[in-house]
């Protein structure tokens, strides 16, 4: 374990430079003592690692100093094979990129490493959009990742889903998000963190001004945030329903996880059925998600989403009659 720990340390230092014990002991989750020692050992080994004193100090390795990729375990191994995503990667245009970096991993791989990195691309496959749902076409998403990494403004012509649906922005794009098959980019515009689907982007131009990211910004941090969020304003009522056990297995098959949750709590009834009040989008979309379900299902509350229900039933017994 404490092999382990020291690598970790070497690595740390090796890609992000200098870097305090505070900041090492934060990475590695442990005490600023266990770091103090680590050091000493790395040190004692050989390494050329020194410490420099004051509030610009820290640890640091010589320059030009690298280790090689000689403590990887297999786990580790085919981790790192796990980890390419040949798709978004091609997407981003960094598929030729990927190739090469595999290549040259696989090259400092021992023989038995390196068999098992390529027994992880046989069996494992990555298919990031949904069922039934294509993904998006994505023709500026290279742009806007330049951007990205650059920190360069950009400016778009951008569709959305409410009117005018087609406007100008100028964005400072902060970071990119891929999720079920469509990518979107955290951007700033007018001192404020909005998420846009790269897909409706339907214009792009390069701007020669930079930006720096929001103090303290982290993407994953941000994602989280506003994916909760999302899910609070989505839910814009209930519904209490009738469910059989047929239209609880199938409604798992489609419906979201705060609606199945609900039905899991909800109370059994002697004929098998299940009592439960669930959280719907909107009138329109309750009623065409539980329309799925058929005779499985009844809707019980609110009076105007039963009434719309039965509507849509007695027009289709008419249509087959």
């Amino acid at each position: 374990m404490r092999a382990g720990r020291l690598l970790s340390l070497l690595l740390l230092l090796q890609n992000r430079g200098r870097m305090t014990a505070d900041e090492l002991a934060a990475e590695l989750e442990v005490s600023v003592r266990t770091v103090y020692r680590d050091v000493q050992a790395l040190s004692a080994a050989g390494i050329p690692l020194y410490g420099e004193a004051g509030h610009a100090g820290g640890y640091a390795l010589l320059d030009g100093y690298r280790t090689r990729l000689t403590g990887l375990t297999a786990d580790e191994a085919q981790t790192l094979f796990l980890a390419g995503l040949p798709g978004p990667a091609a997407e981003l245009g960094l598929g030729p990129v990927l190739a090469a970096a595999e290549l040259k991993l696989e090259a400092a791989l021992p023989a038995r490493l390196r068999d098992q990195g390529r027994r992880i691309r046989e069996c494992f496959h990555l298919d990031a959009p949904g069922w039934y749902r294509e993904a998006d076409e994505v023709p500026h998403l290279p742009a806007v990742a330049a951007a990205v990494w650059e920190r360069r403004a950009i400016r778009v012509r951008y569709r959305r889903w409410h009117a005018p649906q087609v406007v100008e922005r100028r964005l400072e794009p902060c970071g990119i998000v891929l999720k079920a098959g469509r990518w979107y980019t955290v951007a700033r515009t007018d001192d404020e963190l909005r998420t846009y689907r790269i897909g409706q982007i339907l214009a792009l131009e390069r701007l020669d001004e930079t930006f720096d990211l929001p103090a303290d910004f982290d993407l994953a941090r941000h994602w989280q945030a506003h994916s909760a969020a999302l899910q609070e304003r989505l839910w814009q009522g209930e519904a209490e329903i009738r469910i059989s056990p047929a239209g609880i297995a199938r409604l798992r098959d489609f419906a979201a996880q705060a609606v199945i949750d609900a039905v899991d709590r909800g109370e059994p009834e002697p004929d098998g059925r299940r009592r439960s009040v669930i959280p719907v989008e909107s009138l329109t979309h309750a009623e065409s998600e539980l329309l799925r379900l058929g005779p499985e299902v009844e809707v019980l509350a609110p009076a105007e989403l039963r009434d719309r229900v039965a509507a849509s039933t007695r027009a289709m017994a008419a249509l087959y009659a």
